[in-house]
């Protein structure tokens, strides 16, 4: 027997229960597998989610599904899609498909939407069966955001019935806005530069409330594609769903793009944010993870007032497609729904020849269990690829004598991904899943010129990545939870060493939070101190180069070097001229030693199977670390 809610239980005929889930950055994960992998995954896919949403809707007398953006790219299913396959006018995108199966009835776009560029995503966008919203992309700007043509409509009302207590059906007029981090004209210039500009977030959404209630909206509920950040509102700010919470006239925030979960502990303590009852800036909200982890649920109970709704009572919850045991396993608590499967099946079948196609071979395995404690060759091959393909852009320009370095992070580097979330290529041949796999982003080549002053604080901003350190104690954890992997930036062709004993010159965001801090010491260009006036050339990516991570050195003013080609690509590319590579990292960079100091680091547990190859560390195993993950000890 079905338990109701306690709102359905509800048997008044003024009183009404509706149930709005929400899909939130699936990324292509419609099937629960790893295509780095090549194999299954329980942790996630949409057809796993579509088990929990067909659920609802079978005890809900009213629900309605929408998806909060970031669907097209983020696997390479969704490369396969862009770059092998293409799509032709009449096509259906799997993740489309597979959203239309499920009954979608509302999206708004994330920022990884624009990364193939906008007539993809016109075409993909054209077989979706629901209307998708997005206030705040704009093509031609007007005088105020409701003068403005936008990119999509930035609204949609959807005339709905609905079922009271006594069973008695009604008219409701249910309001969706949409909205995404302003910062996707700097992460895909190259794509939309002179096509679209953005708005704040929040200014976008406060303009069309009025309009949709004058338009006769009872309920206003707003699709934000940005995380929960500082609760004050900042122009321009990425994570604004705490403001947009504190917006007259919204009844539910359906946030993402964090890839966290909401309720969670995750964000305990932070102000105007009430994890137990479920809201930010006061108002209902919901987080639903990624990849289709979860599901997203926000509960209203409605009052009819006159001829209108209004929300009395709400609850929150964030429900996943699998639980972890206290073995650290994974175990779905779902199966998938074969439908769902079956929508998206010849083009995941397809994907998986795609990335097994072989284009090379290793002689070393290229993982990045230590990538964060110690020089990584998973991501210095990256790095010597990106230095290759920039040297041969650049011979002959006015640049082509400036030293050239090159930047990479490690992507896959556990972290909110978990102790499964890491590269891990075996020696042999390479496919190009493998180069997928070191490579994660569909971001293209940049390069940008910096002065010696720059790249030390470019440095500075990655070492945020550790925690402050104190001489002569044993046993502190090293990493900042809160600091992003793929945020560590290593800069291959300079050497240099991170004192641990001093604070961060940047905080998380990359505001300047200690301008005296100096973590970076020892820097050398070919054995000699680097002059803050020197100038360099760095070889990057698209994201960081655009200013993505708020390092200093970046920005559209600094670029030099605007590549066609994707960093995969190049990655993809150099191996197949090589054949045969034979990883091994250089001496880039090193903690300054510390005696009778040590940090405890966590990793993976199938790290144990190369901590013996670490040569450059005295590390020890340590035990076990939360959620699975596995301990080191490191003595400095």
């Amino acid at each position: 027997m079905i338990a109701l809610h306690p709102y359905s239980a509800l048997r008044a005929c003024q009183l009404a229960h509706l149930r709005i889930m929400e899909t939130t950055d699936i990324h292509v994960h419609v099937y629960p597998y790893d295509y780095y992998g090549d194999r299954p995954s329980d942790a996630v896919g949409l057809a796993r989610t579509a088990t929990l949403i067909n659920g609802i809707r079978a005890e809900a007398t009213n629900a309605v599904l929408v998806d909060n953006g970031d669907f097209l790219q983020g696997n390479p299913l969704g490369d396969y899609m862009a770059y092998e396959k293409g799509m032709k006018l009449g096509d259906v995108h799997p993740v489309i498909a597979a959203m239309n199966t499920l009954g979608v009835e509302v999206s708004t776009l994330g920022n990884h939407e624009f990364n193939y560029g906008l007539s993809f995503l016109e075409k993909s966008l054209a077989g979706a069966n629901f209307p998708v919203v997005s206030a705040n992309v704009i093509k031609t700007p007007g005088a105020t955001p409701r003068k403005d043509q936008t990119l999509l409509p930035p609204y949609v009302i959807l005339d709905r019935e609905i079922c009271d207590g006594a069973g008695q059906l009604h008219p409701i007029k249910i309001g969706f806005i949409g909205a995404v981090a302003p910062q996707i004209t700097q992460w895909d210039h190259q794509h939309l530069h002179g096509n679209i500009v953005t708005r704040d977030i929040v200014w976008a959404i406060e303009a069309y409330v009025p309009e949709m209630k004058e338009r006769g909206a009872d309920l206003i509920i707003a699709l934000a594609h940005s995380g929960i950040g500082r609760p004050d509102h900042v122009e321009g700010a990425e994570n604004a769903a705490i403001p947009v919470g504190r917006i007259a006239g919204v009844d539910a925030v359906m946030t993402g793009h964090q890839h966290l979960v909401f309720p969670s502990a995750s964000f305990a303590n932070m102000k105007e944010v009430d994890v137990r009852a479920g809201t930010i800036g006061g108002t209902p909200a919901v987080m639903g993870g990624c990849w289709g982890s979860h599901m997203g649920l926000i509960d209203l109970l409605l009052e009819r007032d006159g001829n209108c709704w209004k929300v009395i009572s709400a609850e929150s919850e964030a429900r996943p497609i699998y639980l972890r045991g206290q073995d650290h396993k994974v175990r779905a608590t779902v199966v998938s729904e074969a439908q769902v499967l079956d929508s998206a099946r010849a083009d995941h079948e397809a994907a998986l020849t795609y990335i097994r196609r072989p284009v090379g071979r290793t002689t070393a395995p290229l993982h990045s269990y230590f990538a964060l404690v110690a020089n990584d060759p998973s991501v210095q091959i990256v790095s010597i690829a990106q230095h290759w393909y920039m040297h041969q852009m650049l011979r002959g320009s006015p640049y082509a004598e400036l030293p050239l370095l090159s930047a990479a992070a490690p992507f896959k580097a556990g972290g909110r991904g978990g102790p499964g979330y890491y590269s891990d290529v075996p020696a042999g041949d390479l496919a190009i899943r493998n180069v997928a796999d070191l490579y994660l982003y569909s971001n293209t080549v940049r390069a940008v010129k910096v002065t010696g002053a720059s790249l030390k604080n470019w440095l500075e901003r990655s070492a945020g990545a550790f925690n402050r350190i104190v001489p002569g104690q044993p046993e502190q954890l090293l990493l900042n939870p809160d600091f992003p992997n793929y945020n560590f930036d290593v800069i291959d062709g300079v050497s240099y060493c991170i004192d641990l004993s001093q604070p961060s010159r940047y905080d998380v965001d990359g505001v300047l939070a200690d301008p005296d801090a100096s973590r970076i010491v020892d820097l050398s260009y070919r054995g000699t101190p680097i002059d803050p006036a020197q100038e360099f050339v760095i070889a990057t990516n698209n994201f960081r180069a655009n200013g993505g991570g708020n390092f200093p050195g970046t920005g559209v003013e600094t670029i030099i070097f605007e590549g066609p080609d994707t960093n995969r690509d190049v990655l993809l590319r150099h191996i197949m001229e090589k054949r045969t590579i034979s990883p091994c990292a250089a001496d880039t960079w090193r903690f300054s030693p510390m005696p009778g100091t040590s940090v405890l680091f966590d990793t993976g547990p199938k790290a144990q199977a190369y901590v013996q190859d670490l040569t450059s560390l005295n590390i020890t195993p340590f035990g076990t670390g939360p959620d699975g993950f596995v301990r080191y000890k490191i003595s400095l």
